[in-house]
């Protein structure tokens, strides 16, 4: 009986790895091949970037990000990247000098779900960031055009119609409408 093995991949690796229009994350050394987001995830995370941006640079809080990897675990290594990700000042400070991926997890992680996204998946997901070390995590759903807060796996907040997306613990004072993320809630003028 012979055993059969697979090479791991590492963050070097990935960081190698050609452009070929797909996007790709380490999970535990093993590379997961996601397709290039559509249009409409796009727009929306687009929109999403400007506004909670726009409230980031304006009250000094830290630093946006998007489309980076976040090396979240070595031998085997983890990386992943979220459409948006914040930084806290006091965070930023301590690897504003990092080259190639981000040592550590965001503090926000921001993820728009994509049509090919299952609820077990996306469960496996927030899972995942949080015993890695995120503070909060977003998920944006273009489908059912809601946005869940999520403080830990069991502690979420889940905005949707006409409701504001608020998150006072990390970004006191922020306040948008969801209309500026999805468009107008139907029936609306």
């Amino acid at each position: 009986m012979s055993a059969t093995s697979t090479a791991l991949m590492t963050a070097e690796e990935l960081m190698e790895l050609p452009d070929d229009g797909f996007r790709y994350e380490l999970i535990n050394g093993e590379l997961e091949k996601m397709p290039p987001p559509g249009s409409p995830h796009g727009r929306i995370a687009f929109q999403l970037s400007v506004y909670l941006g726009q409230f980031i640079l304006e009250h000094g809080l830290g630093q946006g990000f998007t489309g980076i990897g976040f090396k979240l675990t070595s031998n085997p290594d983890t990386v992943l990247a979220p459409d948006l990700a914040f930084l806290a000042d006091e965070n930023f400070a301590k690897g504003r000098d990092t080259e190639g991926y981000w040592l550590g997890p965001p503090d926000l992680a921001v993820e728009v779900l994509s049509p090919s996204d299952r609820p077990g998946k996306v469960k496996q997901r927030i899972s995942r960031w949080f015993s890695l070390g995120v503070k909060q995590l977003w998920i944006v759903d273009l489908k059912h055009t809601k946005v869940t807060v999520y403080r830990s796996p069991s502690d979420a907040t889940t905005f949707s119609g006409s409701d504001y997306l608020e998150a006072q613990d990390l970004f006191p004072g922020f306040r948008l409408s969801l209309d500026k993320i999805f468009g107008p809630t139907p029936g609306t003028v």
